[in-house]
């Protein structure tokens, strides 16, 4: 189901929420990717990690982890934008960001995953989290962890 209850707000469906009305009911951290391919990108992030998608089109998607919202923008429709200008022209896009996805199992996810996108196997770190990092088809790099 994608009813979903943000902060002081009524239920919102994200497949048929208006911009406007889902730009009210955000907060906390926000997260937008921009992206050659959106639907291989949400794809992967659906088949390999379990995120759950709405609103997927060839320009735009929603993605959720638990709480937490993010979306993906087809670099055509954020063009405009002043951060468009920063995207570099050859990958990886995503270079010296790492993105956590707490409470996702690595282990499960580096099954899911093609081979060659696994930058670092599933381990037990010191800081108690087991966790691998994954590289998506933008290149931005995804860290499944749980704790130990």
């Amino acid at each position: 189901m994608s009813l979903r209850k943000l902060e002081g707000m009524q239920e919102l469906d994200y497949e048929t929420v208006s911009p406007a009305e889902l730009g009210r009911g955000l907060h906390g951290l926000g997260l937008n990717l921009i992206c050659r391919d959106v639907l291989a990108m949400a794809y992967f992030l659906r088949d390999v990690f379990g995120l759950k998608l709405y609103r997927v089109s060839t320009d735009f998607a929603l993605v959720l982890h638990d709480d937490a919202i993010f979306q993906l923008h087809r670099d055509a429709t954020f063009s405009a934008h002043p951060v468009f200008g920063l995207v570099p022209e050859t990958p990886p896009r995503g270079g010296g960001v790492q993105i956590y996805l707490f409470g996702v199992d690595p282990d499960l996810s580096a099954m899911r995953a093609p081979a060659t996108a696994i930058i670092e196997q599933p381990k037990n770190k010191p800081h108690g989290l087991r966790e691998a990092t994954i590289l998506s088809p933008e290149g931005y790099a995804f860290s499944p962890a749980v704790h130990r």
